[in-house]
């Protein structure tokens, strides 16, 4: 496999890896009392984040806490929250 053909297969797994995402924010905070500031609510209750490309790094949550956006796959099964379409299977 060359560069190019691996690089296609990288962009494509993350695209499917992306898909799976049902948009609920609770990875983000939705849940909870003190959600990123940069967690979005759209009109149809679905949530989602204003600087998405750029998300990864030191974030602020809506009280000023900081704290580093990772991406949810560098979190493994251990996530604080249940039902993720990421790790749910079936």
């Amino acid at each position: 496999m060359d560069k190019l053909e691996y690089l296609e297969k990288q962009k494509t797994i993350q695209e499917c890896y992306e898909a799976r995402c049902k948009r609920c924010g609770s990875c983000c905070g939705a849940l909870g009392d003190d959600p990123c500031s940069r967690l979005v609510r759209e009109p149809d209750g679905k949530y989602s984040c204003s600087v998405y490309a750029q998300r990864i790094g030191l974030q602020r949550t809506v009280t000023g806490k900081e704290f580093h956006c990772v991406p949810i796959r560098d979190l493994g099964q251990n996530l604080p929250f249940r039902g993720c379409a990421y790790f749910s299977h079936g």
